[in-house]
């Protein structure tokens, strides 16, 4: 990959300004247009004193001012810090003190949550969507950057509950945006559509992906299967990247037959149930699976489109700017573990999560996997604790971490279990005090965890199955509560 890299935008809007880059509620918006409203954008951050090499941390839902901050923060040679719009004051602040964010930016929707974070964690007032605040014009303009200068920092839990910033430079999205190219293709006129959030992996990379093509973007602000049904057809819609419990519901309320200009529908987040899979393929719709992680910048492997149905259930062969193996016999299941341009630098000042992380130049990823004799990855568990569920990662050991600090509890295990709405659904067995109440627990949590994180079942037992070294055994904690033998 290029050592350096000039500005993206810039670029695109100096050869071909009249081309559509965004596509939202407002309407079409070309190159020209962006990047003019990202220069106002970067201006209003200088004049607030952003300077290269900041962190300014994001917190909105999809819109298209997120979109102009994304592009903005990487004018000033500053470094994007996207937050989970569900996480709560407590985590929030957690991730701006760690990532030592010199100023935020919050949509209004938000606002105070943002405002009760950063004064949690010792930052300054968020600044709120739009900025209307005065520009600088005359800020100066990092015009080329290294391919190892970080872009962004994403943070993702680990298995000790505790969220790690995993650092993304220039050089890994142009890797990863090339990847995909010479695996999917691009044409003049594709369209990807992002309704993934933009401060996911997967939603982000849709922003710098159709810029380096010199493509356009179609915006949703928030998923509804039927605003996708309706945008696939309207809206010249090629590419759209979804979850699973997107493509089910967008199935029950069209059946019709996919529009014919969409060539891809990228489905990750964990794996697909075969029936989906052929229910969608019956409508036409060019689905493909792809297995990718935040430390590698979106996609590792994906299911070209020539091979969806033959292939049925497999993540693919990995991208062109990847190489991947498994650990373990041919044929067995084993760790997955991937090297390349795409791979993470590491993990923002966790040197020791780094270096257990990247070994030998290879990424273990810790989920489990099988190649085929043809070469083919089949992704068969998002590593061995983690639960994902509505294509939302969440990590036992940080639920666990919580319900320990609650006065009534004294042991807890938190597992998946199946549900077909979304994939998993989050359970805990706890060890309590008599008179504790699962339900009171619950809400005592959803003050202070995403919802998405706090189980949908608190059962008490009376004991947790434990490994001869005090280890929970999960699997055994899943056959329990799935059995119905607890209290």
């Amino acid at each position: 990959m290029s050592e350096t890299m000039l500005d993206w935008l810039a670029h695109r809007a100096g050869v071909m300004p009249g081309v559509i880059a965004l596509v939202d509620d407002q309407g079409e918006h070309t190159y020209a247009e962006l990047d003019q409203r990202v220069d106002r954008c970067a201006g209003v951050l200088w004049a607030a004193g952003v300077k290269p090499g900041d962190r300014v941390a994001m917190l909105a839902w999809n819109a298209p001012e997120v979109v102009e901050l994304v592009h903005a923060v990487s004018r000033l040679g500053a470094i994007l810090v996207p937050l989970n719009a569900r996480l709560r004051v407590e985590e929030l602040a957690f991730q701006l003190r760690d990532a030592e964010v010199a100023l935020l930016v919050c949509d209004a929707p938000l606002a105070e949550t943002g405002a009760a974070a950063a004064r949690e964690a010792g930052v300054p007032p968020p600044r709120v969507f739009p900025l209307d605040e005065r520009a600088d014009s005359a800020f100066p303009r990092v015009e080329a950057h290294a391919s190892g200068d970080p872009l962004c920092i994403m943070y993702t839990s680990g298995t000790t509950g505790l969220p790690k910033g995993v650092v993304l430079t220039y050089g890994n999205m142009l890797a990863s945006a090339a990847g995909s190219a010479f695996n999917l293709g691009v044409l003049p006129g594709d369209r990807w559509l992002a309704v993934l959030p933009l401060f996911h992996v997967g939603g982000l990379s849709i922003v710098i992906r159709s810029v380096l093509y010199g493509t356009g973007m179609v915006l949703h602000r928030q998923f509804s299967e039927r605003a996708l049904s309706a945008s696939l057809r309207r809206d010249r819609v090629t590419h759209v990247s979804v979850v699973a419990t997107m493509l089910q519901r967008l199935l029950d309320v069209d059946a019709e037959p996919c529009a014919s200009q969409v060539r891809v529908v990228l489905v990750g987040g964990g794996p697909v149930p075969e029936a989906l899979l052929e229910r969608a393929a019956a409508l036409a719709y060019p689905v493909v699976q792809t297995y990718g992680l935040t430390e590698t910048a979106s996609q590792v492997a994906t299911l070209a489109p020539a091979d969806a149905i033959a292939r049925l259930g497999s993540a693919g062969k990995p991208l062109v700017t990847t190489r991947l193996r498994v650990d373990a016999p041919p044929g067995e299941p084993g760790e997955i573990l991937v090297s390349g341009p795409v791979v993470t630098p590491g993990y923002f000042r966790r040197p020791e999560a780094t270096a257990a992380a990247i070994r030998d130049g290879w990424l273990h990823t810790g989920d489990i996997g099988r190649l085929d004799d043809d070469g083919y990855l089949y992704v068969l568990d998002r590593r061995d604790d983690l639960i994902v569920s509505g294509g939302e990662n969440v990590y036992p050991a940080e639920i666990e971490a919580l319900l320990l600090r609650h006065p009534t509890v004294r042991q807890a295990a938190v597992v998946g279990l199946p549900d077909p709405a979304w994939g998993q659904l989050v359970a805990a067995a706890i060890v309590a005090d008599d008179g504790a109440a699962p339900e009171e627990i619950r809400l005592w949590m959803q003050e202070r965890l995403a919802g998405f994180k706090v189980p949908s079942r608190i059962e008490r037992v009376e004991a947790l199955p434990m490994t001869a070294s005090g280890k929970v055994q999960r699997r055994l904690v899943r056959e329990m509560l799935a059995g119905g033998n607890y209290l």
